[in-house]
């Protein structure tokens, strides 16, 4: 067999879901060029406070940032077996005017744990404004169904009707609930800084002389030179591992939030009231011609329960991180946070895929609100009919056996639901007749829904929508697959 691309493992987040962009945030070139651009800062800060580092050092160091020779890292790699070192040597090699200066008082998860700080400030700010743009398409699907009847579902069975609009903001109510825990997260994320090897900046202690001073405004410069503008107070060797367990956490709430979206729309497909977006080359199934499954529902589905599971992977490293630090966090962090942020990505860019060609079918909705209304509606006749005179006992045993008889016809002989046709034709209820299409019109049975939709819209959605600005995403969105 040939020896070509296909005969190696890749991820299928990297080949079939998650964005380029996001994708490039956990490259080797950003990892590694991040690196760089941090040494080279570092040695900037450094000159600023007075070490004797020169313009030209720096200019050399900042001219071979992106100049990443990967084989020559990789070789090097081999020999000392510690990737840090490895890449110190061949940017050295790059740069012999600053070789001598490369890396000066730091450890390695100065470079280590700093880049990743970066990666996960930016991969947030790539998923909150995708996260928002979800919430505006289905916000827009909400105002324009806020007034359609549906029935309502607990214990996954009719229940009181709501509408499709509200049962859609409770959908955007938990997805504005995560934009608010990551910006949050986004908002009080920290530099690592210039800490040393347990935290305790002794090295840059001796470089700077003993001047605390200096020493922490190194700490805030470097911070500032990578665009923070705060450094945690205090660290071991890494920053504290509950910043990547608050990180997954949050992106597991997303996934249980569009976990949770997308079984109601898978299940809304089986009864045929709504559809995710179908194209007409799209192919259901190889068997079955007529199908037409849910796919992007139960990708996102997919994707998300994997997103839960990862939250327990970053749990667990914190709570296992002794002392200043062990290096068992290394492997099982270069998988957990990857696959976090490409598995949001790609919920986020295939749920924003559905929201905005959500289908509705309204005559499918009527015939199953006609199905189980008249029982629901048993109790306004009953008022109805004690307005006319009659008496509450009498009325309600009348409605009862014929509530028995009508659920008889629809769950032994499979009929439609004649309830309605039996109180017409049973000559105690003639002083309600007239009133009968009143008191069966689904509007009259869906509450202050159609205002929960509007104030909801108003209230909590649109400050939302206008801090994000022209960030929104409102073009449509193609999968490729």
């Amino acid at each position: 067999m040939s020896n070509t691309d296909y005969c190696g493992y890749k991820s299928p987040l990297s080949t079939r879901y998650a964005s380029k962009e996001m994708q490039f945030l956990f490259s080797d070139q950003f990892k590694f060029s991040t690196w760089r651009k941090l040494w080279a800062m570092l040695a900037k800060a450094e000159k600023e406070l007075g070490l004797n580092i020169t313009n030209e050092q720096i200019a050399e160091l900042e001219a071979n940032v992106e100049n990443i020779d990967f084989k020559a890292a990789a070789d090097e790699e081999k020999l000392t077996r510690h990737d840090v070192m490895a890449h110190v040597h061949v940017f050295a090699k790059q740069c012999p005017k600053a070789a001598a200066i490369i890396h000066l008082g730091a450890t390695s998860c100065f470079v280590g744990d700093n880049t990743d700080l970066i990666i996960l400030r930016d991969a947030v700010d790539l998923l909150l404004p995708r996260i928002v743009s979800v919430i505006n398409a289905l916000s827009d699907f909400a105002l324009t169904h806020r007034d359609l009847p549906t029935l309502g579902f607990t214990h996954m069975q009719p229940a009181q009707l709501t509408t499709v609009g509200k049962r859609c903001t409770l959908w955007v109510s938990d997805l504005l609930y995560v934009e608010k825990k990551l910006s949050d997260f986004r908002r009080d994320l920290k530099f690592r800084g210039v800490k040393g090897t347990t935290g305790t900046q002794a090295s840059f202690r001796e470089l700077f002389e003993g001047d605390r001073n200096k020493v922490k405004a190194l700490d805030c410069r470097v911070a500032e030179l990578a665009g923070f503008k705060n450094v945690y107070a205090v660290t071991g060797q890494t920053y504290s591992r509950i910043v990547d367990s608050d990180a997954v956490s949050i992106l597991s709430l997303l996934g249980s939030s569009v976990h949770k979206m997308c079984t109601d729309l898978r299940l809304l497909a089986s009864l045929k009231e709504m559809e995710e977006p179908f194209e007409s080359t799209q192919i259901g199934s190889s068997a079955m011609a007529y199908k037409r499954n849910p796919m992007r529902s139960e990708r996102c589905c997919a994707l998300s329960r994997h997103l839960m599971t990862l939250n327990a992977n970053a749990a667990n490293t914190h709570a296992v991180q002794w002392m200043e630090r062990t290096l068992d966090d290394s492997a099982n962090r270069r998988l957990t946070l990857s696959e976090s942020f490409l598995s949001a990505d790609a919920c986020l860019l295939t749920l924003l895929n559905i929201s905005q060609g959500i289908v509705v079918y309204p005559k499918v909705i009527e015939r199953h609100i006609a199905q189980e209304l008249p029982f629901m509606a048993t109790e306004n006749v009953i008022m109805a009919m004690v307005k006319a005179g009659a008496d509450r006992q009498i009325c309600h045993e009348k409605i009862r056996v014929l509530s028995h008889e009508a659920g008889a016809q629809v769950k032994q002989h499979g009929k439609d639901n004649d309830l309605v046709e039996r109180i017409k034709t049973d000559p105690y209820f003639a002083p309600i007749i007239s009133q009968l299409d009143h008191i069966l019109d689904a509007s009259t049975f869906t509450g202050f829904a159609s205002l929960q939709v509007e104030e909801f819209y108003k209230e909590q959605v649109q400050p939302v929508l206008q801090k994000y600005g022209n960030r929104i995403q409102t073009s449509q969105v193609q999968l490729s697959i």
